[in-house]
């Protein structure tokens, strides 16, 4: 045990040693690997310091040293010629990259014409395509457009005509030449001078003189009586003087002188115009073979039925009627029921005023009454006594006026009477009791001071015969009731109602400003009635000639890309090139003989007015005749479409229509061409006209634009703005934008607006609304120009309107509303839109300022009629 002890502890001496050599050598190693480095990096760095930058050894040298070194300067040749190469590289990279970019720009103009290519051909397979379209309309119908056939003109040798049997069998077919008339001849009209024969010294003065300057204004007359197709003779009214007058036959022989009476006087019109109720019927012993007589008295064996006129009585001879007097149409009820004032003193019985006459049951018991008058007056005086509505009857009068035998004299002035038919709204009027006389002259003058008045007409007596009876639609505007109906008249005028009576009234007003109010109105009535009788169709109305301004046409115009976007509408193909004007002539003559009558009795409204206005301004409700201009066309009446066709033609059967565009301005040189860029390719505009109102012309350095389409600078005599609505000859299109200078629309603005338009070809569609309203507290019209939901009528700024309205605004309104807007310099907006709704009796379309908010206007308007059902 010891020596196992005593030998371990003697071997671990060497272990130990070893262990300590093994620290030692280690550590040397440690200390020579980590501080030599370091103390020889110290000496070298030392080394290079003390010797200077030339004396470095083991530091940078410049690049020129390094060069003379032999195998550098192979790398320095090297170098170099990289440094060329990449230099050449680098520009012919640059040349390459402007040889890409022109070809890119070569590309992209190719595309452009490429695509304007595509757009091109395009449009030329529509045209194509309506155009054989239309073809095949025409192909089909066999109705080739027409233009105004030459005119034809009588021969100045008149072979004559066949006697007839007698003067009373005269009628047109018999008694008028209807060779001196064709239905191109245009219905020259030759009238004679009163001074050339020997009665037209007894002629009343007031009469003659306003015969001849209605007879100076009128289109029809002419100075050659060798192509005349109708020969005017003013024979009455007589003025009352000490010398009598010639008598029927001496009147008969100064006839028969006449130098183209022709031996019978065919195509020859007597014309007796009644100043005065008491007006003697001169002419009933004058044999007037086949000359037609116009008067306002006529016997039953003296009036020829289709032959003869019965015309109006001529109240304003020289004057013209104050329209600013004329009391409203509203309200309907007026303080009388019904009035009647007259005075018939050889008929009545003298005990009418001492007992009540019979009752209508009583009477009928017995045999019936010889004469009506005896009951009428007994049955109004006892509706007056029975306090059951306020009525005035008044038999007797205090200063009567003359009258014809079994007539009923007017009472007083005429003042007086108008003011008492202001209070009523039923006027009656007692035909005479004389059955023999179908027409008075005291019949006429209550009638007419009726109508002027807004008092609805009630005719006692169904045999009378009231002016232009063949043509006029009296009970539209008055009541005609046969005088044994007496008893029964309060029954019937209180079972009216309101609106009836307004549209009686409505009509009577028109009748009275068309046919009736002004001596030129009477004598152009009474020319169309005998145009229209022998079917040839009315002149057309004039157009304002367009005196153009010379302009220079600058660059083409710009298009700016937030305006020209046209969205998603559709109105049939875009015809810009060439411009499409509206058709023309399309039922010039068969019209004449197929809606005759309509013509005469309706107020001119949109559906029943087909293209151009006639010349006669009595009668714009015969706006059916295409002349040399456009006009309306009847809703659904066009040509052609159906299906897809008719959707994509809306406003009815019309596939391919523009419009034109009306620019008012007043030296606003920049403003104006900055509104004419932005026209530049706007789909369906036909051109621009552009108004210019100032009296100075434009800059002759003035360049105007290039939109593509013609721009026609029209001269004004006067700065005015009814210029704005004057129907120029330059618009070719039924459709007009009337639009201020500085009016900004998009596009798709104008594009929306002319497709509602073409839904409602009668209205005015625009853009900024107006509102008006009666004010009740303040007894006034109250006009709101702020934005409202409420609107009721659009400026026409911007608007589009049918060309129709222009002639009506310009040659039919009263001149009085014109001047107005004259003297304000304002209202001409106004003005139009009560024109339109007057004659419609229709709004105006406002267009939603955008397409959103007219769905959502549609959406919640559709929403709240199906609430509106459900709740009832």
């Amino acid at each position: 045990m010891q020596r196992n002890g005593g030998g371990g502890g003697g071997g671990g001496q060497p272990w130990v040693l070893r262990r300590v050599r093994l620290t030692w050598l280690s550590f040397m190693l440690f200390f020579i690997l980590v501080f030599f480095p370091l103390i020889a990096h110290y000496y070298l760095t030392t080394i290079d310091e003390a010797g200077g930058p030339d004396k470095r050894i083991f530091g940078p040298r410049p690049g020129g040293e390094l060069c003379e070194a032999k195998h550098v300067q192979d790398l320095c040749r090297i170098r170099e010629s990289v440094s060329e190469e990449l230099l050449q590289l680098e520009a012919k990279r640059q040349e390459l990259n402007g040889e890409i970019a022109r070809l890119n720009l070569r590309i992209e103009a190719c595309k452009r014409s490429i695509d304007s290519a595509k757009q091109d051909l395009l449009q030329l397979k529509n045209v194509i395509s309506q155009t054989e379209h239309s073809y095949k309309e025409l192909m089909a119908q066999n109705q080739p457009k027409l233009s105004l056939p030459v005119r034809l003109l009588p021969d100045k040798e008149d072979p004559g005509l066949p006697p007839p049997k007698s003067a009373r069998s005269c009628r047109l077919r018999s008694c008028f030449d209807y060779a001196r008339c064709p239905l191109t001849s245009g219905f020259p009209v030759y009238v004679y001078d009163a001074g050339s024969y020997p009665w037209g010294d007894y002629l009343d003065p007031l009469v003659k003189q306003a015969f001849a300057a209605s007879v100076k204004s009128n289109i029809y007359v002419t100075d050659n009586p060798g192509i005349a197709c109708l020969y005017l003779v003013l024979v009455g009214e007589l003025q009352e003087s000490s010398s009598p007058a010639p008598s029927p036959s001496e009147l008969e022989k100064q006839l028969k002188a006449l130098p183209y009476w022709r031996s019978d006087g065919h195509n020859h019109v007597l014309v007796h115009f009644s100043r005065k109720s008491m007006t003697q019927n001169f002419l009933y012993n004058v044999s007037t073979g086949r000359a037609a007589v116009a008067q306002s008295t006529f016997l039953e064996q003296q009036y020829r039925e289709g032959f003869d006129l019965v015309v109006s009585p001529l109240v304003h001879a020289l004057s013209e009627p104050n329209f600013l007097e004329v009391p409203p149409q509203v309200p309907v009820k007026r303080k009388y029921l019904f009035t009647f004032q007259g005075e018939r003193v050889e008929s009545l019985r003298s005990s009418l005023q001492e007992a009540a006459p019979q009752s209508f049951e009583e009477e009928m018991e017995g045999d019936p009454p010889a004469d009506y008058d005896d009951r009428i007056v007994g049955t109004l005086k006892a509706v007056q006594d029975s306090h059951l509505d306020q009525v005035l009857v008044e038999f007797t009068c205090k200063n009567p006026q003359p009258s014809l035998p079994t007539e009923w004299a007017l009472c007083g002035e005429r003042e007086d009477r108008l003011e008492v038919l202001k209070a009523s709204t039923f006027g009656l009027v007692i035909a005479p009791g004389d059955g023999q006389l179908v027409a008075s002259a005291g019949c006429g003058m209550r009638l007419f001071e009726a109508l002027e008045v807004g008092t609805i007409p009630v005719v006692l007596g169904d045999h009378s015969r009231l002016p232009y009876h063949q043509f006029i639609r009296w009970s539209e505007a008055a009541i005609i009731v046969p005088k044994p109906r007496v008893t029964e008249l309060h029954f019937l005028l209180r079972s009216l109602s309101d609106n009836d009576m307004l549209a009686m009234r409505r009509q009577g007003r028109f009748l009275w400003e068309t046919y009736f109010s002004t001596t030129e109105n009477v004598l152009n009535t009474l020319l169309a009635s005998i145009r229209t009788s022998i079917q040839v169709p009315a002149a057309p109305i004039k157009e304002e000639p367009a005196h153009e301004i010379p302009h220079k046409a600058g660059k083409m115009a710009g298009t700016d890309a937030n305006l020209a976007d046209n969205g998603d509408l559709d109105l049939g193909p875009v015809e810009t090139e060439p411009p499409y004007a509206s058709p023309r002539f399309l039922r010039n003559f068969t019209y004449t003989a197929a809606e005759t009558y309509r013509t005469w009795n309706q107020a001119p409204g949109p559906f029943h007015l087909f293209p151009h206005t006639p010349m006669d301004p009595v009668l714009p409700s015969e706006a059916k005749f295409l002349g040399s201009g456009t006009g309306f066309r009847p809703i659904g009446g066009g040509t052609g479409g159906s299906g897809k066709e008719f959707q994509a033609a809306l406003g009815g059967n019309v596939p391919r229509e523009q419009f034109t565009v009306v620019m008012l301005t007043y030296e606003r040189e920049e403003v104006l061409m900055n509104s004419l860029e932005r026209l530049n390719g706007l789909p369906y505009l036909n051109k621009v006209v552009v108004v210019w109102n100032s009296p100075k012309p434009p800059s002759d350095d003035l360049l105007w634009p290039d939109i593509g389409l013609p721009i026609v600078v029209v001269r004004t005599e006067k700065n005015s703005l009814n210029n704005r609505f004057l129907p120029w000859d330059a618009v070719e299109t039924e459709a007009i934008l009337s639009i201020d200078d500085d009016a900004h629309l998009r596009h798709d603005e104008i594009m929306f607006g002319f497709r509602v338009w073409r839904e409602a070809r009668d209205r005015v569609v625009g853009f900024p609304g107006r509102y008006h309203a009666w004010d009740v507290n303040h007894q006034s019209w109250l006009y709101n120009s702020n934005y409202s939901c409420e609107l009721s009528m659009v400026l026409t700024g911007a608007a589009f309107f049918h060309k129709y309205y222009a002639y009506l605004y310009s040659y039919v309104m009263p001149q009085a509303i014109r001047d107005m807007v004259d003297d304000y310099i304002n209202c001409e907006d106004i003005a139009m839109n009560f024109l339109v709704s007057h004659i419609t009796r229709k709004p105006p379309i406002k267009k939603a300022v955008d397409k959103s908010s007219l769905l959502i206007s549609i959406v919640f308007a559709s929403w709240f009629k199906k609430k509106s059902v459900a709740t009832k």
